[in-house]
């Protein structure tokens, strides 16, 4: 079989998010060549070989390991590389490691790679898309975090839930940190074109918008504590977003980079907002409507993420 390089994606990490990254890649038929690079090199082969043993069962695709090389004809780079959280490890000590750890792929990357279009999963994901950038020296919109995407998914998850309705059917988003900070955007918030709060009355629910919000929040927490970790759910907000990208779907998708001088105090730093998202990377950065109190809790968690930014670029 030749490889076309046009649908190639390499994705830098092959621990339990990147392997179920590369897996759901696969299974969606979303690229015909995707390459595992870790500095584990053993590991990556091994997670490429479980993959591609599998694949008689789909379109054929190449899943192989490699290394920093790849990138240099590749569509898409996924970054997912970084440690998991350790007890008694404080969010600024994880976040200085992982950025160091994503500082040091990413001049690997560019080492190889020209104008790449950058997937940043690696947490904390808002801060690792920030160092990125920087490092790269990439234009904004080549440079992605997965930001709030899986947020906005486990709060569509627990609206359609609790209205027992279609989950196709609820429009609405979370914005701001991919942390403690984030903000559910009710106030636009619908459920096939009705109002969310509307749809629950006609229907006769009474909606926990606060408790919804916290088991939103705590979403990742909660798998952590039953499970030990999170990669298969994180893995399908990736995949999303690397089907607006391959197919250049122009889909609206809320996810992270640094904002330009048009969002005022917000500029400069990697937050979700809702884009459009293409072959191109992020298209256009789109103002979303909210009422006062979402845009107070937006400029609160904007100004966290400035202060965790500061702390962690200036140390």
């Amino acid at each position: 079989m030749s490889k076309s390089h046009k649908d190639k994606i390499v994705v830098v990490g092959a621990g339990n998010v990147g392997e179920a990254v590369a897996y759901t890649l696969m299974v969606r038929k979303q690229a015909n060549d995707i390459v595992l690079v870790d500095i584990n090199e053993d590991r990556a082969k091994g997670a490429a070989l479980d993959i591609v043993q599998g694949t008689s069962f789909f379109k054929q695709v190449w899943v192989r390991q490699g290394g920093y090389e790849e990138c240099a004809d590749a569509k898409l780079i996924i970054i997912t590389a970084g440690i998991a959280r350790k007890p008694g490890q404080t969010r600024l000590d994880l976040a200085k490691t992982n950025v160091s750890i994503v500082k040091s792929i990413t001049k690997n990357i560019m080492k190889y790679a020209e104008n790449p279009l950058i997937l940043v999963v690696s947490n904390p994901a808002d801060i690792t898309t920030m160092a990125i950038w920087e490092t790269s020296d990439l234009p904004r919109k080549r440079v992605i975090g997965s930001g709030t995407s899986l947020d906005t998914a486990r709060l569509r998850y627990l609206v359609s839930s609790a209205l027992h309705v279609n989950i196709e059917n609820v429009n609405a988003y979370v914005l701001g940190e991919h942390g403690d900070s984030q903000v559910p955007i009710w106030s636009s918030a619908n459920v096939g074109g009705f109002h969310v709060d509307e749809y629950a009355s006609q229907v006769g629910v009474e909606l926990d918008k606060e408790e919804i919000a916290r088991r939103t929040r705590e979403g990742g927490a909660e798998v952590i504590g039953l499970k030990g970790a999170t990669f298969y759910a994180i893995a399908m907000a990736v995949s999303n977003i690397v089907e607006a990208i391959m197919k250049d779907s122009h889909a609206l998708l809320p996810v992270a980079h640094v904002l330009g001088d048009e969002f005022g105090d917000w500029a400069g730093i990697a937050v979700s907002t809702v884009c459009r998202i293409g072959w191109s990377g992020v298209e256009r950065t789109l103002h979303v409507e909210m009422n006062d109190e979402e845009r107070d809790k937006m400029n609160q968690s904007v100004q966290i993420l400035k202060d965790f930014w500061k702390q962690v670029k200036n140390d």
